[in-house]
């Protein structure tokens, strides 16, 4: 599965240049999504966690640990925002979409009943989640299966499997470039930048 290296944090680059994913996501996206948002976050958390118990563990490791803490719920956020963003960006890749082969494939059928299917459900997920989130593939009990998260949750902290791939529904995530057009936005990645290879990779190490 995927994992982060220990904080303090340094923001982990790109997997690709800025302006890689144009047309469907624009280097100006990239400026201010990665560049403003994500780096916030970072920002925040090392702020947050300067000189506390938490600076040795990995991020799935503070969230899990401050999850249900009051007291520590500023961390536990952008922590996952922090993990969100970089599980996000690798999930995406300028040679991405398609439809995945191997294993991975092959589970998508069983699964959603066809890959089409699973594009469906997707996009329905995501335009669903009312205001700000996430929307995910993960591996749980076996079966690929489709949710959507609210703000920075994710499947780590729901204990819900493993993650395969997620969209940020966020709307900076979008709007620059699709505005309100949220299922534009998925469509357009899922057919055109979707990483099946980082999914395929997640999928065999669950």
């Amino acid at each position: 599965m995927f994992h982060t290296k220990k904080p303090s944090l340094t923001l982990p680059p790109l997997p690709y240049k800025r302006h890689a994913l144009e047309p469907y996501i624009s280097a100006r996206t990239l400026d201010f999504h990665y560049g403003k948002h994500h780096q916030g976050y970072a920002d925040k958390f090392n702020k947050l966690v300067s000189g506390s118990d938490l600076t040795e563990l990995t991020l799935e490791e503070v969230m899990l640990k401050t999850t249900g803490d009051d007291y520590r719920e500023a961390i536990l956020n952008n922590a996952a925002q922090v993990w969100n963003h970089t599980f996000y960006w690798n999930s995406l890749s300028p040679e991405g979409g398609g439809k995945p082969s191997g294993e991975l494939g092959k589970k998508i059928e069983m699964s959603f009943s066809g890959y089409e299917n699973l594009i469906k459900q997707f996009c329905e997920a995501g335009t669903a989640r009312f205001g700000s989130g996430w929307v995910w593939l993960i591996k749980e009990n076996g079966t690929l299966k489709i949710m959507n998260t609210l703000n920075a949750e994710n499947p780590i902290l729901l204990r819900r499997g493993t993650p395969l791939l997620t969209l940020d529904v966020w709307e900076h995530a979008y709007y620059l470039d699709y505005q309100n057009r949220r299922n534009d936005y998925l469509t357009t990645l899922l057919d055109k930048l979707i990483n099946w290879e980082f999914a395929a990779k997640n999928f065999n190490q669950a």
